[in-house]
């Protein structure tokens, strides 16, 4: 026999038992690029417009290739989290599962593309 109520076992947690991880990790993800976004303009911003030759110079240095490449994967799993949630709010059914699914494989890929971009001027 249990002794807790109900509103007590409900207590701090959301429908999926998950909804404060959820707003940590974007929280997290917005300090990040605060700090990141700055650093990549700064970065990005002196080799800009300049010729593929001193742009694959510059990008081989770690500090550049570093601050793009945390940056591709800080931003994309960020908008991720931001549009599943968008998508869970608006969106129900079926057409919910799918877009969820199809919003997370493009992150990925474009994710995966970017980073492919950088290791590629990088290396």
């Amino acid at each position: 026999m249990s002794y807790l109520t109900p509103r007590k076992r409900a207590e701090g947690r959301g429908p999926a038992h998950k909804g404060t991880a959820h707003h940590w990790s974007m929280i997290v993800s917005s300090v990040g690029l605060a700090i990141l976004v700055p650093l990549f303009v700064l970065t990005f911003g002196r080799i800009l417009g300049a010729p593929y030759e001193e742009v694959t110079a510059y990008f081989a240095r770690p500090f550049p290739a570093i601050v793009a490449a945390l940056t591709i994967t800080v931003g994309f799993m960020h908008f991720k989290n931001g549009v599943q949630v968008m998508i869970e709010d608006y969106v129900g059914g079926l057409a919910r599962q799918v877009l969820i699914i199809a919003m997370t494989c493009l992150s990925y890929a474009a994710a995966a593309i970017g980073l492919f971009a950088v290791a590629r001027l990088a290396l």
